[in-house]
């Protein structure tokens, strides 16, 4: 099937019917069982419309490819930067319009409340967001990575190999793009390696409410990203490696968005700074801060690390390439600090950590 990729246009007619109406209604909600095979059945027509960036690299072969060849193009530029937050916000919220505007998707895209899953090794692995049917599928099986080159050597890891069930196993998606920064063709199947064990210490209830004490941006996003120690790593690092591990897509820093997953995981670190905004929005949706060079104070934990950066501020760019139609190259921090106004219009059904399970993560 090949579609004409949209932009945030759609999205944008929709905040002017809302604003009309005051409200923005576009919620990221539960899910029933009809409303997970819709999202799924949107998320695989991506990964089978035609893209935009292949003229820039060959291994984009689709419209969801084109999202992975933008993540590993711009890593080291969004990542222990102060672009961080806000630039993530921008690119789930463009995937969701494709997947309204491109695939006919009628919902919002779900998040993962990851503690919800987090009491123990044995939640983690029975999480309804791994359900062969109206999930992403499970574990891949495992492979000893010991003496292998990976990004990071997690404790405890389980898997390695490729799903093997679920609407994502190799006769139903083949990865392309990647390892790494890599963006030439590199046909796979898509692999996992949960680390339960480790990922419960970075994705339960205490850890995520560590940052919402933060009175700054600054050291909001400090307390998100952590640095690149096992022992210094937070929930952003929590989510990816707790589904990747060594040798999944979700634990490579350039690649990882080769996993479906990886929305539902950006959507859910959006939510939690959401929350810590709507403390004091009218503040909090003009704080930004944190280098633009990556490694730059406070994130300077890198033996290389450049000495001082400039700092972000409302009106630095948000790079995108030509990933979003009608948009020259970037946008500002500013029009995506507020989840209800600029380019945006959605809010959360929930706030709180352990009220609901939400989007497919919810209890069948």
């Amino acid at each position: 099937m090949v579609s004409t990729p949209s932009s945030l246009d759609s999205l944008l007619l929709r905040i002017t019917t809302y604003e009309d109406k005051l409200t923005c209604d576009d919620i990221r909600r539960d899910l029933t069982s009809a409303q997970k095979q819709d999202y799924i059945a949107a998320v695989k027509c991506l990964q089978n419309t035609a893209g935009l960036l292949g003229k820039y690299w060959s291994g984009a072969r689709s419209r969801f490819d084109d999202y992975v060849a933008t993540h590993i193009n711009l890593t080291e530029y969004v990542h222990f930067t102060g672009l961080f937050e806000p630039w993530h916000r921008m690119l789930v919220a463009s995937y969701e319009s494709d997947l309204r505007s491109i695939c006919n998707y009628t919902g919002a895209q779900p998040y993962w409340d990851w503690t919800l899953d987090s009491d123990s090794p044995k939640t983690w692995f029975a999480s309804p967001i791994f359900d062969p049917v109206d999930g992403f599928g499970g574990n891949g099986p495992f492979i000893d990575s010991s003496k292998i080159d990976v990004p990071a050597h997690i404790p405890g890891k389980t898997g390695g190999g490729c799903v093997l069930e679920g609407p994502f196993t190799a006769d139903k998606y083949q990865v392309s793009l990647g390892p790494g920064n890599s963006t030439v063709p590199n046909l796979r199947c898509l692999t996992r390696d949960f680390c339960p064990e480790w990922a419960i210490t970075k994705t339960n209830k205490d850890i995520i409410e560590e940052p919402q004490d933060a009175t700054t941006f600054a050291e909001f996003d400090k307390r998100v990203q952590g640095d690149l120690t096992l022992s210094g790593m937070r929930y952003h690092s929590g989510g990816h490696f707790g589904v990747g591990g060594e040798m999944g897509e979700m634990g490579n820093p350039f690649s990882s968005p080769n996993d479906p997953l990886f929305y539902f995981h950006h959507a859910n670190i959006d939510r939690l700074w959401n929350k810590w905004q709507l403390h004091d929005l009218e503040a909090r949706a003009q704080d930004v801060a944190g280098p633009i060079v990556q490694f730059g104070p406070p994130f300077n934990f890198q033996d290389n690390h450049p000495s001082t950066s400039p700092s972000v501020d409302l009106d630095s760019p948000l790079p995108v390439g030509d990933l979003i139609p009608g948009v020259k190259l970037s946008i500002s921090i500013r029009e995506v600090m507020d989840t209800r106004r600029g380019r945006l219009c959605y809010v959360y059904n929930s706030l709180d950590s352990n009220v609901r399970r939400s989007a497919a993560n919810k209890a069948a």
